[in-house]
């Protein structure tokens, strides 16, 4: 018999999806903007400091993973993390006058808090159902909250942020929705009970050798970071797409929601699209739907506003099966493994995760900050500084052809089978 998830659950678990889309999203969006467009910092300078505090977090994910495999329930950890977030992500943009470094500074405190409550949260999946469709059903429904939670903070904080004038209205209203989703989430869980099984060899040796000998895990995380990687370049490059080589600040609003907005349409088609064709299989249909517009859209100098946001919008479907599959294989791969070793190892394998998702969505701002380098972008505090054709060159390939490249770099790693047998 199935083990179907109640949808008190499902909602509950997926309203956590407010903090990991909020912070996932705004900082890839806005951060890098804020240092070189409001604070002055230069381009490749400004890549470090968005990159840097979340590459810290590649070296301490797996050490919340063990932390949270060792805690027994994962709630209260996760509301730690989540409050801790809310406070760091508002003071953020709170103080233009501490510069880069005090960005810089914050920000890794900010990542730091986020791993608390990213970690156990990814993990507790794989402890409300072992199975395979359910998983699905559950995934399907935090990917269409965390859309809509991407949807919010995404096209909200840039048009928040213009209404006001300045980064702390909006570094405040993005802190209280990530308070909101730590409480709700941490309510809505309730009942979720830890495996019996606690993971007794906690060192890095042991984290090193879970990761080596699962090879379905080593490929699914690869692929998954590699798109993360090409994603996040995307989502840095759209303030600049709208204001640099379409010359229409307004626009960035309408790219984003026209790249976020359809997911809320499609998650019940991909979930059905799933559950017929395997996950792996959709996966790959995914990815070519989100590769193929993205080409189109390098012709951005030559094509009207509205072919844009059509292609826009196609890529948006793909990139909400790419968001939904390799999550709700990451459960199936997890089980296996604790299946195979009789070991609790959700947190470990779930730490490795969020360790690698997190550096995808740290690499997209830092090399798209290294291409605005190389074409000579010109960081200034004011507004009217006329950029140099090498730089809107930049803006754009940095938007379309290199998200579009990694994005299908990963393909050869969903060539073989990842899935675990149906349960």
């Amino acid at each position: 018999m199935p083990q179907i998830v109640s949808r008190r659950l499902c909602a509950g678990y997926s309203l956590g999806s407010l903090v990991t889309g909020s912070f996932s999203t705004v900082p890839g969006l806005l951060l890098l903007p804020y240092l070189t467009d409001t604070l002055g910092v230069q381009a490749a300078t400004a890549g470090l400091l968005v990159l840097l505090p979340k590459a810290w977090d590649v070296l301490f994910n797996p050490v919340a993973g063990r932390i949270s495999d060792r805690r027994g329930s994962r709630r209260p950890l996760l509301l730690q993390g989540g409050l801790g977030v809310a406070v760091l992500f508002a003071a953020l943009f709170a103080l233009p006058a501490g510069g880069g470094a005090y960005v810089g500074v914050v920000f890794l405190l900010c990542a730091t808090a986020y791993a608390f409550f990213q970690v156990p949260y990814v993990a507790m999946m794989a402890e409300i159902t072992t199975d395979y469709d359910q998983r699905t059903r559950l995934m399907t429904w935090r990917m269409a909250v965390l859309a809509l939670a991407i949807l919010i903070s995404g096209a909200g904080a840039p048009a928040l942020r213009d209404a006001t004038g300045g980064y702390q209205v909006m570094g405040l209203a993005v802190g209280a929705l990530i308070l909101l989703g730590t409480v709700m989430v941490y309510l809505g869980t309730r009942g979720v009970t830890a495996q019996s099984h606690v993971d007794a060899g906690a060192g890095f040796k042991v984290l090193v050798a879970a990761v080596r000998d699962s090879r379905h895990f080593r490929r699914l995380l690869a692929a998954f970071v590699i798109q993360a990687t090409g994603v996040s370049t995307l989502l840095a490059g759209v303030d600049y797409m709208s204001r640099i080589v379409l010359r229409d600040p307004g626009m960035q609003t309408l790219l984003f929601l026209s790249f976020v907005g359809p997911a809320l349409l499609v998650m019940p088609l991909w979930q059905r699209f799933g559950v017929r064709y395997g996950k792996r299989i959709s996966f790959i249909v995914a990815t070519v739907i989100f590769a193929v517009p993205m080409a189109g859209v390098a012709a951005a100098q030559v094509l009207p506003n509205s072919v844009i946001v059509a292609l826009s919008a196609i890529t948006g479907v793909g990139y909400s099966g790419m968001q939904v599959f390799p999550m709700a294989m990451l459960p199936d791969v997890i089980t296996a493994e604790e299946e195979r070793t009789g070991v609790r190892r959700a947190g470990l394998f779930s730490g490795v995760w969020t360790a690698g998702e997190t550096l995808g969505f740290a690499l997209g701002p830092g090399v798209y900050g290294l291409i605005l380098a190389i074409g000579g972008y010109v960081s200034s505090t004011d507004a009217t500084v006329v950029q140099p054709p090498s730089a809107v060159t930049a803006v754009l390939i940095g938007f379309t052809i290199v998200p579009m490249l990694l994005v299908v770099a990963a393909l050869p790693l969903l060539t073989r089978k990842l899935e675990v047998v149906r349960t």
